[in-house]
């Protein structure tokens, strides 16, 4: 009988161990993803959220002095995003699709509804975008459909939310209205590339020369401290791209 109270209390030891852990870690990711990396401007904001069933990197970027902000590939969990906007009372001006597979805007409605942002994607990527639901259940999955954008982005244009502003780089290859973000020493890549590999080139409107073509001629040529913030997973920086990805290092074997 004895012993089976140690053992009783030994695994309530245990329980409150692993959820004191958790706990802990939570709150160091929620922490970390709001004030590191805020980049050169010490006045902006950055929050990651993983959503949706394919663990897709939703970004909110925010000018803490007036509070515009940029939300980046809204692709789930609506509910969740709006928490946060409306937490920290910010005022959305543009919700921005890097690219329109339906795991990258599938909440485009639900926040362009409750916030009126613009939403704004490469014209490449309309058609892709507009056929999110058709693209979901291909897939087994849902996705709600997205308003039409207000507004074509193209290579050079800059986005700018009070102090944020972000440089569009036409990145295509996974996609092909692909896009990527460069600001503050930050670029937001969507499914481009990604810690230690690039995105899938078999999808529609895919192709892996023009994916490497354009990695190399828009991103590779950036700083090497410059922080990639991928579409999914975790973040790396330019040099460690340059030197460990590869499908780009000096042994990849392609050119």
């Amino acid at each position: 009988m004895a012993k089976s109270d140690t053992e009783t209390r030994r695994q309530r030891v245990n329980y409150f161990l692993i959820v004191f852990a958790a706990l802990s870690v939570s709150v160091w990711s929620i922490w970390l993803f709001t004030h590191y990396d805020r980049g050169k401007n010490k006045d902006m904001v950055l929050i990651r959220l993983v959503v949706g069933p394919l663990q897709v990197n939703c970004f909110i970027l925010a000018d803490e002095k007036t509070k515009e902000t940029v939300v980046i590939d809204p692709g789930d969990d609506a509910q969740e995003i709006l928490k946060i906007i409306k937490d920290k009372g910010l005022k959305v001006k543009y919700l921005v699709n890097t690219h329109g597979h339906f795991d990258h805007v599938g909440a485009n409605k639900a926040l362009k509804d409750a916030t009126g942002a613009e939403l704004l994607i490469h014209e490449g990527d309309a058609q892709l975008m507009a056929a999110a639901p058709k693209q979901s259940r291909a897939f087994g999955m849902s996705s709600a459909a997205s308003p039409n954008a207000d507004r074509y982005v193209k290579h050079g244009d800059v986005i700018t939310a009070g102090e944020v502003s972000l440089k569009v780089l036409h990145t295509p290859g996974h996609s092909t209205g692909g896009i990527s973000l460069l600001g503050q020493g930050m670029v937001f890549t969507g499914d481009a590339l990604f810690a230690g590999s690039i995105g899938r080139s078999d999808l529609p409107g895919g192709d892996l020369k023009t994916l490497l073509r354009s990695i190399k001629a828009n991103l590779m040529t950036l700083p090497d401290d410059t922080r990639v913030f991928c579409g999914h997973g975790p973040a790396t920086t330019i040099g460690d791209e340059r030197n460990e990805n590869p499908f780009l290092n000096k042994e990849s074997g392609f050119e």
